[in-house]
């Protein structure tokens, strides 16, 4: 018994010839292999999403703001410039952890404003 010609498709993952009805629309991989228990957990875990333009520039700002925090150890010495640097840094590190909603780095960067900045003046 001959069978009709049943269009079918290779899954990506497993290589196997599976009929179409095994696979969802306009995808390559099959339903077995898209559903597996790891494929889930890394699909959950990794959100895809775009930065709006604060979220950027707080970022950048909060980047140089941690390079000024991390070699002001290191200027104190030279004429109290390491102090003006840790109030930069602290100053610049601020919008991205409060973008970021992270109020307990809000509030050491704020303390570190007013012992450095107290220091300095």
């Amino acid at each position: 018994m001959k069978m009709t010609t049943i269009e079918r498709r290779i899954c990506n993952k497993c290589h196997q010839n599976k009929k179409l009805s095994k696979f969802r629309d306009n995808k390559m991989t099959c339903l077995k292999c898209e559903y597996r228990f790891s494929q889930r957990l890394m699909r959950t875990l990794v959100k895809q999403r775009r930065l709006s333009p604060i979220e950027r520039i707080a970022n950048r700002l909060g980047y140089m703001g941690s390079g000024f925090i991390m070699m002001s150890p290191y200027l104190i010495t030279y004429d109290n410039i390491g102090y003006i640097t840790y109030v930069t840094g602290a100053l610049l590190s601020i919008p991205q952890v409060w973008v970021g909603k992270q109020w307990n780095i809000v509030i050491v960067n704020i303390n570190l404003l007013i012992g450095y900045g107290t220091r300095l003046f």
